[in-house]
Order: C-alpha cells, then sequence, then structure tokens
C-alpha cells in the first residue's frame, strides 16, 4: 500500500453529501411515515459526525512532538476512526435496528412513497458521487494489491472508512426502497420496518470490519514488509556492517513510521565510524522514505545470528 492519503476535498464531499442527503430524508420521513427513511436518515446524520471527526483527527495527527509525546500525535487519528466505528455501530446500526422492530411492533401505514422513491435516488446520486471520490483515492493508494489485501494493508483509515461507509450507504438506500415498494405493493407495512433491521445489520457488519482494522492500527502495526525488507538491505550494504538483526517498524500515522533495529559492526572499527555510518543510514532512509521520521540503531555483536535473517 502506498504512502498516498485520502485527500481533504475527499472528506469535504462525502460531508456536503451526507449533510444534504440526511436534510432529505428526515423532510421525507416526516411526510411519508416511513421508518426506514428515518433510520436512513439517522444514518447519514451519523455518517457527516464521521467525516467531521475524521477530518479533526487528520489535523490533530499533524501536531508536532512535544515533550509530552515526543513521538508526535499521530494516533490521534486512529483514535478519532477506532470512535467512528463505534459510532456507526452504536447510533447506526443500533437506532436502525430499534426503529425496525418499533415498526414492526406497532405498523404505520406509509404515505406519498413518490416523494420517498425521489428523495432515495437524490441520496443515491449524492453518495454515488462521494464514493466515486473515495475509490479514486482508494485505488490510487492500493497500487497491484487487491482490494482486500489493500483494506488490511491499508494504514490511512479514513480511505476505507470512507469507502466503506458509502458502500454501506448505498446498500442501506436500495434496501430502504425495495422495503418502501413491497409494503406499497402488499399494503403490509412490515416490510419497510423489516428494511430498517436490514440497514441496521448492514451497518453492523461494516461497523465490526471498520473497529477491527482501526484497532490493530490503534494498537501498534508494522510498515509494509518491502519496506521493512528495503531497510534490512540498506544497512547491510553499508561498509563495517557485519549484520543485521531485528528490524522493528511501526506506524503512528499513515506518513509517520518509526524504525529500531540492531546491527552488528566490524569489532575493530571507531565509535566515530559507527557514528558516520548510523547518520548515513538515518539520512538516506528519510530521502527514499519520507514517512521514515525516526530511525533508532543498537549496536548489538552477533546481531544477525540471534534472529537468523532479521525482519
Amino acid at each position: 500500500m502506498s504512502a498516498h492519503t485520502t485527500r481533504t476535498r475527499t472528506l469535504v464531499i462525502a460531508l456536503l453529501a451526507n449533510l444534504g442527503i440526511a436534510v432529505s430524508k428526515f423532510v421525507a420521513a416526516a411526510i411519508t411515515g416511513s421508518s426506514a427513511m428515518l433510520t436512513e436518515g439517522v444514518h447519514s446524520v451519523v455518517d457527516s459526525t464521521n467525516q467531521l471527526l475524521l477530518m479533526w483527527g487528520r489535523r490533530a495527527a499533524k501536531r508536532p512532538p512535544d515533550r509530552f509525546h515526543p513521538f508526535g500525535y499521530g494516533r490521534e487519528l486512529y483514535f478519532w476512526s477506532f470512535v467512528v466505528a463505534v459510532l456507526v455501530f452504536s447510533l447506526g446500526a443500533g437506532v436502525s435496528i430499534y426503529e425496525g422492530i418499533i415498526h414492526i411492533a406497532n405498523p404505520e401505514e406509509a404515505v406519498s412513497p413518490i416523494i420517498a422513491y425521489a428523495v432515495l435516488l437524490v441520496a443515491f446520486l449524492l453518495e454515488g458521487w462521494s464514493t466515486l471520490e473515495a475509490f479514486r483515492d482508494f485505488r490510487k493508494a492500493k497500487g497491484r494489491l487487491s482490494w482486500f489485501q489493500a483494506l488490511r494493508q491499508s494504514k490511512d483509515p479514513p480511505a476505507f472508512i470512507v469507502l466503506l461507509e458509502n458502500g454501506a450507504a448505498m446498500a442501506g438506500i436500495i434496501a430502504a426502497a425495495i422495503g418502501l415498494m413491497l409494503s406499497q405493493l402488499t399494503g403490509d407495512p412490515f416490510y419497510d420496518g423489516a428494511a430498517s433491521i436490514v440497514i441496521g445489520t448492514i451497518l453492523a457488519v461494516t461497523a465490526f470490519v471498520l473497529a477491527y482494522e482501526s484497532k490493530g492500527l490503534l494498537i501498534g502495526e508494522a510498515a509494509d514488509p518491502a519496506l521493512v525488507q528495503s531497510l534490512h538491505d540498506l544497512v547491510c550494504n553499508q561498509p563495517g556492517v557485519v549484520g543485521v538483526g531485528q528490524v522493528l517498524t511501526v506506524h503512528s500515522s499513515p506518513d509517520q513510521i518509526t524504525v529500531m533495529m540492531d546491527v552488528d559492526f566490524r569489532d575493530d572499527m571507531l565509535a566515530g565510524e559507527v557514528e558516520r555510518i548510523v547518520c548515513h543510514v538515518e539520512d538516506e532512509a528519510r530521502e527514499r522514505w519520507p514517512a521514515v521520521r525516526r530511525l533508532f540503531v543498537r549496536p548489538m555483536q552477533g546481531a544477525a545470528k540471534r534472529v537468523g535473517h532479521g525482519t
């Protein structure tokens, strides 16, 4: 997965689209009495809040290190991404399923379904616009990886959160339309309530995926194996280096990587020579991989023998 990150423009487009959709859905729900439409409106409000949280997380993550947080604030982005997953589950999925159950237990016949269809069409088009922007960003970032591999390896939560949220939203719109149509054709409002439960289930599954991926980043994920191997080879090729042991990496944010490695230097080298090699490695690593913000080298005799070919 490349270091490319989701553009702020993509998040702003998603926010504007969701705000417009939420207003139209709530108006339609008030006119039609549709439970699925109401829950879809709640879903859009949750999505709008999520975009704001992701934008705040991205801004907070860029704060420079200080004496209280010497490694910076990069993981703020991962924290707020996890909060987004919790909101999708609790407010999105929870409210949708609750409203569906209430509507099934106490059915109310929907009126003016044409208005609901018009709003759903507008919502689908706006979500499609937002999804297309997120799709372009994620496709550019994934490179030659498959979509599933890119999702698993992504270190940029907004990239996959916006894409998955929009996909869930579009699936929810289709479910709401089908539920409304079945209620209209059969005269049974049960289908409208059932559609709300389906929407809630879609959101619950999406929230689980988002939480799982965000949790991994929050507790610390290693850099791409290809980058780890390249760092290993860079140090191994330095004159005076006998071998390289462990190469430990961790992402603090999509564009902030900390590297720690055990290096075995020739026993007859002077301390000044070791220092020059370490400085050269740090400079070259930063030039080749700008995301590598910190690189720590620990001299260790027999480092490579302790772990084998080390990553």
